[in-house]
């Protein structure tokens, strides 16, 4: 379906503007709930759902809600580097959303990587902004040919969850536009996305809804952007927003944007009608867009539709953003002819990585794990084993088997008061499948002052199992009427506890599995505000964590090491848990969790046997002291909820793998350029600045070639079970001040080895070396993935113009060439050696352009 201009039928709208009182538009400047914007039923003005998230559509339930499908994370579909693939996953994903009612969807992410410590880093692209901006495109085109608006987020900024709410970033004019605003830029631009989500941090001082320079200056008179603008879920920062671009507060009721505040703004000629007006305009042309006026005037109730057409593009995508980085004596793929015992080991074998912490996650239709899928497909010619081999808790896991609430069913009871006791009769019961709840997003328990949580307990084995308790605010946890944990303080950071990160009281209960206990906690808000986000005030919320002392007290380590010296083949599944890796709080360090304790599990396994292969899962490079003692190595990502079998398709070879890097793979922390200058680094100050500059990820490695600051794995880096060969590059047209003028690049690409398979050839600009001027040594311009039969061969093109040669001249204000000799550098990734070849084009003379 092609995509409606936003300029086009604006007439009805600005009637339907004049319509509407003044109170209308104010009640219309902000969300009337969480997920919500609020409907004018006088003249017909519907109210319009949106929904997390960038790889799934959630619905209105953060925890337990309505199931969906699943798909890979932004950094595991920028892996692809298939702008097809990331068009057909925005289609998939309008799709879904529209099953959850909603016609807004709250993605892309297109924040770049700006240290491997990013907690969010699996929900964004890339840290590059030109493969960000591309792929974010074509994803924004898929989406929006559902007729479902994408949101691209969060406008600017967001690199880092530390201090998010309140962090002060010092970034360089130069850095802001030519990194961190080029993919918002290239997705306004190319893809005309129907919203915009702004960001939380100050920038430079000020926040994006303070000023006019990010939301008018930039977006629209710049960029000329005609969608709507919304704010993070509590991230507007003052009512003068409605002056400087901002069309909508989100969520509902308004804090910032109440009646009277409003109404005072106007009285004293902050803010005028005419701005009031502006805002406006952009949400009723958003209803129109989506349907809202005409074929989807109701918000249609929540469905659970898992679609086989969904599961297989899942599956595929997963797949082929896997990336090989290793494969000595070409262990892999995997010949089950040859194999007849398989050890799969590690914290993450019967873990399903579909998805990061926080915004990102939800209630999957299903999980595919490795272990099942390997025993699914392999397990009757094959004998497989299992061992964990290490317990990468930082909390325990929910509370959950064994127990049944007072309605008899699984699970646990939640009894919302409006007093301070539990002895009233509540005002709300819930059922909860396991042993936490939030009241956060909840609009059914606005006010609880006290919340009952319950549950009967009969344990399947006796034992003196391990538990772990703790509350966003006081709380009591008591067994068979005997007070266990008394938490008298409210947690230190909210956000953290929220998304399953915090610290917790740790105890042992001896349990009887022939007897039945009563497990009750209380809880309250804090007292006082604990929280950098409002919205995180006056909340309720528990964690009841539980495992079984056998599973806590068995040495897994010891275990696995005996199965892998007696396999002929061990795969170890490794890396973070949504405890570990998610929005609200970010890495500590490159290591994998938790406490060394899964690299010594490698190490171990290593050492007893020659055939090991490391498949990881995370978001971000982490660490490998063991690398050069395993012959195999595979970074999975996130990937879905057919995580488990996207691998196993490309450890057996029914995929070749094609996936390349989208980061740079640092060998420690120490050696990027933001090193002390990041995340945690910046906790207490509150203040974080970007002393890179404008060399992120391969633009500050390249400086580093031939150091002991290289990188392990350079961005747009992968291998194949395959060999390619590129040759043959021409190129057609010169870079000169004409907007409309390219620069094209064609390339042969030859699949010289056995098997079929795709080799993504990467084309980067190198500019002239001009004195007083540091620039990064090349920057990547565009890219083409070529899929090849054996002896096949291919032509492919890669286009750029005038802007993939500029930097952002500081004095000027504008975008500068500089005249000179460019190299364009033509390869399969940003390493040296793999850039194959070099054409030259030349530019006259300097000139500038844009505003």
């Amino acid at each position: 379906m092609a995509q409606t201009s936003q300029s086009e039928g604006d007439e009805d709208m600005q009637e339907l503007l004049s319509k509407l009182t003044l109170d209308e538009k104010i009640e219309l400047l902000s969300g009337k709930n969480v997920w919500e914007t609020p409907s004018i039923d006088r003249l017909s003005i519907p109210s319009l759902k949106v929904s997390d998230g960038p790889n799934g559509a959630r619905g209105a339930s953060f925890f337990d809600g309505t199931t969906a499908a699943c798909f890979p994370s932004c950094v595991s579909l920028a892996a692809t580097f298939n702008t097809h693939l990331s068009y057909a996953i925005g289609g998939a994903l309008g799709q879904e959303a529209i099953t959850k009612g909603a016609y807004v969807l709250l993605g892309p992410t297109v924040c770049c990587h700006r240290s491997p410590l990013g907690g969010r880093n699996f929900e964004a692209f890339s840290e590059d902004p030109v493969i960000s901006g591309v792929l974010a495109s074509a994803y924004v085109k898929g989406l929006q040919a559902e007729r479902v608006a994408a949101t691209v987020k969060h406008f600017v900024g967001n690199e880092q969850d530390t201090r998010r709410f309140s962090v002060d970033e010092s970034i360089s004019e130069r850095a802001l536009r030519e990194i961190y605003l080029k993919p918002f830029e290239m997705v306004a631009k190319d893809a005309e996305p129907w919203c915009f989500m702004t960001s939380y941090p100050k920038i430079n001082g000020t926040n994006v809804d303070a000023s006019s320079k990010f939301l008018i200056d930039i977006l629209r008179d710049e960029w000329k952007y005609r969608g709507m603008v919304m704010s993070d879920w509590g991230a507007a920062s003052t009512v003068e927003g409605i002056k400087y671009g901002m069309d909508i507060e989100m969520p509902g009721p308004p804090n910032k944007r109440t009646p009277p505040a409003v109404h005072s703004a106007l009285e004293a000629g902050k803010i005028h009608e005419s701005d009031i007006n502006a805002r406006v305009l952009s949400t009723l042309k958003l209803l129109k867009k989506v349907g809202k006026f005409s074929d989807r005037k109701e918000t249609a109730e929540e469905q659970a539709i898992d679609r086989p057409e969904h599961r297989a593009l899942i599956r595929k995508a997963g797949s082929e953003g896997i990336v090989l980085l290793k494969n000595e004596r070409n262990i892999l793929p995997i010949d089950v002819k040859k194999t007849k015992k398989i050890a799969l080991l590690g914290p993450l074998a019967k873990y399903a990585a579909a998805h990061g912490g926080g915004s990102a996650s939800l209630n999957c239709h299903y999980k595919v794990n490795p272990h099942d899928a390997f025993v699914a497909r392999l397990g009757g010619n094959v004998e497989i084993t299992h061992g964990k081999g290490a317990h990468i808790f930082r909390v325990y896991p929910d509370f959950e088997i064994g127990c049944k609430n007072a309605k008899g069913n699984p699970g646990f009871l939640a009894e919302y008061f409006k007093e301070l006791s539990a002895s009233a009769s509540p005002f709300r019961v819930e059922e909860f499948p396991r042993g936490s709840f939030t009241t956060l997003m909840n609009t059914h328990v606005v006010g609880s002052k006290t919340v009952r949580f319950t549950t009967t307990y009969r344990p399947p084995v006796s034992g003196n199992h391990y538990i772990s308790f703790s509350g966003l605010g006081p709380s009591t946890l008591s067994i068979n009427g005997a007070l266990l944990v008394d938490q008298r303080e409210p947690t230190k950071d909210s956000m953290g506890f929220l998304l399953g990160v915090q610290d917790e009281a740790r105890i042992q209960y001896s349990f009887d599995a022939n007897k039945e206990y009563s497990i009750v906690i209380e809880t309250h808000p804090s007292p006082v505000s604990n929280s950098e986000l409002y919205l995180l005030d006056n909340q309720n919320s528990i964690h009841l964590g539980f495992s079984e002392q056998a599973e806590m007290e068995q040495d897994v380590l010891s275990e696995a090491v005996g199965l892998a010296e007696k396999a002929d083949l061990a795969v170890v599944f490794v890396g973070n848990t949504t405890q570990w890796e998610t929005e609200g709080q970010d890495l500590s360090s490159m290591t994998l969790p938790a406490d060394g304790s899964q690299d010594r599990l490698i190490a171990s396994i290593a050492a007893v046997n020659p055939n090991v292969v490391v498949v990881n899962c995370t978001g971000v490079p982490v660490e490998l002291p063991w690398f050069d003692q395993v012959p195999a190595f595979v970074q999975a990502w996130y990937a879905g909820q057919e995580t488990g079998n996207a691998i196993l398709d490309v450890l057996l070879g029914e995929t070749n793998p094609s996936g390349k890097l989208p980061v740079s793979w640092p060998k420690k922390y120490e050696h990027t350029g933001c090193y002390g200058h990041f995340g945690l680094d910046s906790f207490e100050s509150r203040a974080v600045e970007y002393v890179e500059g404008v060399f992120v990820g391969y633009r500050w490695f390249d400086k580093m070639w031939g150091s002991e600051k290289e990188v392990r794995f350079p961005f747009g880096y992968g291998l194949s079970y395959t060999q390619f060969e590129i040759s043959g590059a021409k190129l057609c047209g010169s870079i000169s001040n004409d907007a409309g003028a390219r620069v094209k690049i064609t390339v042969k690409v030859q699949n010289v080895g056995q098997k079929a398979g795709a080799e993504t050839v990467q084309v980067y600009i190198e500019p002239p070396k001009v004195e007083g001027l540091d620039s990064p040594v090349k920057g990547l311009v565009g890219f083409a993935k070529a899929e090849l039969h054996s002896g096949e061969e291919k032509k492919i093109d890669v286009e750029f113009a005038r802007d993939a040669a500029a930097f952002w001249d500081e004095q000027a204000h504008r975008w500068k060439v500089n005249k000179g000799m460019y190299s364009i550098l033509v390869g399969t990734s940003s390493a040296p050696a793999d850039l194959k070849m070099r054409l030259e084009t030349a530019v006259e003379e300097d000139f500038f352009f844009g505003p």
